[in-house]
């Protein structure tokens, strides 16, 4: 809207607004009083763009205007809620969440974790599933139940433990490896092996009972491994050229069974080894001769009274014998023979389990053949009989190791060559 008499510009907003107005306001307008209300919004407007251009000038300003709200509130209105200082202890640990799983372990030593609900329970009969794969020369020698959050006790040859949680595991599928217990533990030495992996639980145990390759064993509260260290501790002071060769629990009423190369076996009551500190090397537990040395460590509860033990030599003979035939002798003794040598000469004991009906086991030979063959099929001798052939071997090849297989799985071929093993105990019979 333009005036033909002064020239002055009006927006159609302007003068609606002026219209709207009433009559006795438009007339005490005064000319001065909008020029200098026009002149001081404009020196604003000059105040703030200095202001806003300037990041000195800006804090300056705010912090002009938030001193004079607390002139103006800050006194009047005390705080209704206390600010303290604490902090919350949370650990990467308590993200983690409890549940209970299934650890297994192989031979040579990959380990895994894995829920517990892929072992679907099933039918008597029933084919089970295959726990895990491994290489031709491995498969599962250890197998337990735990929880996430529980402390594994790792010990090694060198007579070393050292601690990791069930969650450092790698959580794999049924049928993965795992991997190698040196990927969970690097402060290992690259000639440490692991030889014993224990979950720590209530119902463990009290104590913790060692056996040394030269017949030395040791007890100890498990109280005394409570306090994980980064870097491990010693479990054990070791000889020159001893190495640890089995750690379990017991009950403090346990029965100790130490079984030599050579065939001998010692039983005594485990309250004949006091218990010691961490930093102690032990007593005697078997008298060895030359070239003799410790291979096995049974420990038997009162509820194992109606076990039996599998003995294996090297050469391939075993047999099952009910551990009430061991007689239990004092600690330090040679103890008596259970495995005696074969017709063609002297042969090594090169492994001692306990052992139930429905139990199966894994036979290695040193060429790299393995011959899985369940425990019933194995006959039961005396103490002092010498066994049957477990597996058939040419000339050049020993057995260097038998363990407990802990999967569920065999394979087609497992189940021919362990019908070739059983099948060779019957044709051979006796030695």
């Amino acid at each position: 809207v333009k005036t033909s008499a002064n020239g002055y510009w009006l927006t159609e907003k302007q003068a609606d607004e002026i219209l709207k107005m009433p009559l006795q306001n438009l007339a005490g307008l005064e000319q001065e009083k909008v020029f200098s209300e026009f002149r001081e919004i404009l020196g604003e407007i000059s105040r703030t763009k200095t202001i806003l251009a300037s990041p000195e000038l800006l804090m300056k300003e705010i912090s002009d205007e938030l001193k004079e709200l607390r002139e103006q509130y800050g006194k009047k209105d005390e705080r209704r809620t206390q600010i303290l200082e604490s902090e919350l202890n949370i650990t990467d640990e308590d993200l983690i969440e409890r549940e209970d799983v299934v650890v297994t372990i192989s031979r040579e030593g990959y380990a895994k974790q894995q829920v517990v609900n892929e072992y679907r329970a099933q039918n008597r009969g029933g084919k089970g599933k295959t726990a895990t794969t491994h290489k031709t020369d491995d498969f599962v020698s250890q197998m337990f139940s735990a929880n996430t959050h529980d402390t594994l006790l790792c010990f090694t040859n060198l007579g070393k433990v050292y601690w990791t949680k069930v969650y450092c595991l790698e959580r794999a599928g049924r049928t993965a490896r795992g991997k190698p217990l040196v990927n969970v533990i690097p402060s290992l030495s690259s000639d440490e092996k692991v030889t014993a992996v224990l979950p720590m639980q209530k119902e463990a145990g009290k104590y913790l009972f060692m056996a040394t390759r030269k017949g030395l064993v040791k007890k100890c509260d498990v109280e005394n491994f409570s306090r994980p260290r980064s870097n491990g501790l010693k479990a054990i002071i070791l000889r020159d050229g001893d190495e640890l060769v089995n750690v379990g629990f017991t009950s403090g009423q346990s029965d100790i069974v130490l079984v030599s190369n050579f065939g001998r076996l010692v039983r005594f009551d485990e309250t004949k080894v006091r218990a010691s500190g961490r930093a102690s090397m032990g007593v005697r537990g078997i008298r060895l001769g030359e070239d003799q040395s410790v291979i096995s460590m049974i420990r038997l509860e009162p509820e194992n009274s109606e076990s039996t033990a599998l003995l294996v030599s090297d050469d391939g003979f075993g047999k099952r014998t009910d551990v009430s035939q061991f007689p239990r002798k004092g600690r330090g003794v040679q103890g008596v023979m259970v495995l005696p040598a074969n017709k063609r000469g002297q042969t090594e004991m090169i492994g001692a389990l306990l052992v139930e009906d429905g139990d199966e086991v894994m036979l290695i030979t040193d060429a790299g053949t393995l011959i899985r063959t369940e425990v019933s099929g194995i006959s039961k001798f005396s103490r002092i009989a010498a066994g049957v052939t477990l597996i058939k071997m040419h000339e050049d090849q020993t057995l260097v190791g038998v363990a407990t297989v802990r999967d569920g799985d065999a394979s087609s071929s497992d189940d021919e060559d362990a019908n070739e093993a059983v099948d060779a105990a019957d044709s051979e019979g006796t030695r």
